[in-house]
């Protein structure tokens, strides 16, 4: 199991209005093709323009599979679009976390 662990940082001011772009347009494609995420939510502490979201996927292939059907969806290019138009977005980072030996995770993927 691996968990797909991204932060984003808006321009300030904008991570309102980027949130609302994505409730609108990104989230139903995204979470019809990786389900459901364990965390997506707003930093309230510390860079409050950014955001997280963690996916939980079966392994690196599974992750693939299901980030190229999210791809070729009319619907995320829409979403990917507008997001582009509206330039809210600075900065992406992401990380590939495998839980610890002793970590018994709450849910297993689909």
């Amino acid at each position: 199991m691996i968990y797909d662990h991204r932060t984003y940082t808006c321009k300030p001011g904008t991570i309102k209005k980027h949130m609302k772009l994505y409730e609108d347009f990104g989230w139903e494609p995204q979470s019809r093709h990786l389900g459901q995420p364990v965390v997506y939510g707003a930093t309230e502490t510390g860079d409050v323009n950014s955001y997280v979201h963690i996916w939980i996927y079966k392994d690196a292939t599974d992750r693939a599979a299901k980030r190229a059907a999210m791809a070729a969806d009319p619907d995320w290019q829409v979403f990917l679009k507008k997001s582009a138009e509206a330039g809210n977005l600075v900065s992406q980072v992401n990380k590939i976390l495998v839980p610890a030996s002793f970590f018994e995770p709450p849910t297993q993927p689909e």
